[in-house]
């Protein structure tokens, strides 16, 4: 059925409250068991690495590898996808991401900046000259501009890329175009794709929660100029700071969240 997938990771949020909701209690089975299985994955993770050098590696490795592997799962009967190299239609929506993915674009930011630098693009400038989302355009995909690592409609972050855009997919690349001009409200988005994005992101961040981690939702752009502005981004975020901060989401307060993260765990 076709979604409006024009909107922010808020209401990603409330599609796994949604999804979760509908678990088969007297089997243990369905999304609710899946969200449990998943925070308890990471759990033992957050634990086990704990002030390690690798820690966010670990978590982010485990965060990407759980959504491709549960994902394929999810979508094997699925007609294919419009979605190709080349087409960057839906590189204008504000893209929300976790602490760990936020962190892990900025690293990868700063290894590449000098190679990209050689063959003319320059991103830690384009990010920069990127303006933050407003409060009137958030969520939407006419931000009236596009991505600042979409180059030539290619992603030069597509190895970091956060789960924001691997759970965006469309069957339909010209209904992208028509949303993309304000034409049309509807896309015939993957609810596959998108759903277990939604429980895997909300599992770690009630993971990250329990552990004392920053566990919010940021602005992919604000949060980055945060993290690329401060040599001790990663070391702040496992000492337990929420550096990111002023790029939070606050679209669904973080005590609505708690509550809910709460309420699929018990």
């Amino acid at each position: 059925m076709p979604a409006r997938p024009l909107r922010g990771g808020w209401n990603i949020w409330r599609l796994a409250v949604a999804v979760a909701s509908q678990t088969r209690a007297e089997t243990g089975e369905g999304p609710a068991a899946f969200f449990r299985a998943q925070h308890a994955a990471f759990g033992l993770t957050l634990d086990a690495h704990k002030g390690a050098a690798d820690f966010l590696d670990r978590i982010w490795m485990q965060a990407f590898s759980s959504y491709e592997h549960n994902v394929a799962e999810q979508t094997k009967d699925l007609p294919p996808l419009a979605c190709r190299k080349g087409c960057g239609t839906c590189c204008r929506i504000q893209v929300v991401a976790t602490a760990p993915e936020v962190l892990m674009v900025a690293r990868y930011v700063r290894a590449m900046a000098g190679g990209f630098r050689k063959v003319g693009i320059d991103l830690p400038a384009r990010l920069a000259a990127t303006a933050d989302a407003t409060a009137e355009t958030a969520g939407t995909m006419f931000l009236g501009r596009e991505c600042p690592f979409l180059a030539e409609g290619i992603c030069v972050i597509y190895p970091v890329r956060p789960l924001a855009c691997r759970g965006h997919v469309s069957f339909n690349e010209e209904a992208c175009v028509s949303a993309l001009e304000d034409e049309a409200d509807e896309v015939p988005v993957s609810e596959s794709h998108r759903t277990v994005r939604a429980l895997v992101q909300g599992a770690l961040q009630s993971a990250l929660r329990d552990a004392g981690h920053a566990w919010s939702l940021y602005d992919l752009v604000g949060a980055l100029k945060i993290a690329l502005a401060r040599v001790d981004a990663e070391a702040a975020f496992r000492a337990g700071e929420d550096v990111l901060h002023p790029a939070i989401i606050d679209h669904v307060s973080r005590e609505e969240m708690a509550r809910t993260f709460d309420k699929l765990k018990a």
